[in-house]
């Protein structure tokens, strides 16, 4: 009886072992050191004006990214079949919660839009949460319906369904950036899920009509997009955020102005800690400190679909599609929101994953992200067991072969 508990740990510490993947969290480390610190520049002198204290906002910053860090370590002890397991309650939880907006009383309407939740102390953005539902939804429904997403057009068409009526809540808010961003995600997945191109082709032909009609459907939207085109032709109405992010560029060069002596943060570069916070880092770190933030994406999003891939390779389908949909979550939405920045791509309301200042956005990132090292952790487990095995069929096939003098 006393040799049955060590007899057990050694079992155990000779069995198959996960880790966290060190790159991903090299990448994650480095991506929040990085926005803490750029939080705190862009944000002081916007709070100094409203005369809440110079470090209001980085203070909320890290109290968010505190409770985000709570949440992704949780996510990381959670064994990923416990979710697969409730991933059709959580999408119509987030379903739910997308409605509640909506309601009065509940939902809160700023700048007019409905986008948020009253929660008495504070505010929360269901989209925030329903992106990670809806990539936890898609990868348990690949796992379900491997067969039909390959071979059937109807396999395809199912989970673009519920992102539609996602969308269809998200423009009535509206939120046309996370709109889009959802949408590409879901086609993403599917993709990458073996599902037919000239199935995704032909629905994309037939979507592209109704996002167009979307997108032309509001005035705010169309000046956007002339704004976009032509930033210089109104640079003191629709186009000022635009032109004043490029001017932050443009005086940052190569090498920067200097860490926290940005001008255009200055009241003259609107929402400088959250959409534009990418212009203040070009200004004060310059085109370095922009290649070093994307490489640091890059490196994020493409160890995370290698691992994906790893998953999908050692049967861990679930596993994988979670660290694809979370890459491709993450790395899109930087796309996005540098290409804003930049000036490439219209002006969208997505803040920069990581960097920007928060809150229920910076929760939800972390807890993404703490999904995506479990996923991480699992692959790494399943990679270790199948070479565990390997090596002990390696050493029967040995001993098998060892003579029987040997074996006496």
């Amino acid at each position: 009886m006393l040799m049955f508990p060590s007899s057990q740990q050694a079992k155990r510490r000779e069995g198959p072992r996960g880790r966290y993947d060190p790159v991903l969290l090299l990448a994650i480390v480095a991506l929040v050191s990085i926005g803490i610190v750029m939080v705190a520049s862009a944000s002081i002198a916007v709070a100094d004006g409203k005369h809440i204290g110079a470090f209001y906002y980085l203070k909320r910053h890290l109290l968010f990214l505190g409770l985000g860090t709570v949440l992704a370590v949780i996510a990381m002890r959670v064994e990923l079949k416990f979710v697969e397991k409730f991933s059709m309650p959580l999408m119509l939880l987030g379903m739910a919660t997308m409605l509640a907006v909506f309601l009065p009383g509940i939902g809160m309407r700023i700048n007019g839009a409905r986008r948020w939740l009253n929660l008495g102390v504070t505010s929360f953005q269901p989209v925030e949460a329903i992106k990670l539902i809806m990539i936890v939804y898609l990868a348990s429904y690949l796992v379900r319906h491997k067969q039909a997403v390959e071979r059937k057009l109807f396999g395809t068409v199912n989970p673009l369904v519920v992102a539609g009526l996602l969308v269809i809540s998200l423009l009535l808010q509206p939120d046309f950036g996370s709109s889009a961003l959802i949408i590409a995600v879901t086609v993403g997945m599917i993709w990458l899920g073996g599902a037919r191109m000239r199935y995704l082709f032909g629905m994309a032909a037939a979507a592209a009509p109704l996002l167009a009609a979307a997108a032309l459907s509001e005035n705010y939207r169309v000046r956007r997009l002339m704004t976009f085109l032509d930033p210089w032709k109104d640079p003191f109405n629709d186009g000022f955020q635009l032109t004043q992010a490029l001017i932050a560029i443009g005086r940052g060069e190569w090498t920067g102005v200097g860490l926290g002596e940005s001008v255009q943060k200055l009241f003259y570069l609107p929402e400088a800690h959250t959409d534009f916070i990418l212009a203040v880092i070009g200004e004060e770190l310059g085109l370095f400190g922009i290649v070093l933030v994307l490489a640091l994406f890059a490196l994020l999003v493409g160890r995370g679909l290698m691992l994906g891939l790893r998953g999908v390779e050692l049967g861990q389908h679930f596993a994988g599609y979670v660290a694809f949909g979370v890459s491709l979550m993450i790395g899109l939405q930087a796309i996005v929101s540098a290409g804003v920045n930049l000036g490439v791509l219209p002006t969208k309301g997505l803040t920069l994953p990581l960097i920007s200042s928060g809150g229920s956005s910076v929760m939800m990132t972390c807890a993404m992200l703490g999904v995506l090292l479990r996923a991480g952790y699992e692959i790494h487990r399943a990679g270790d067991a199948r070479r565990m095995a390997v090596r002990n069929e390696s050493a029967r096939v040995a001993e098998a072969d060892l003579p029987e003098e040997a074996h006496a």
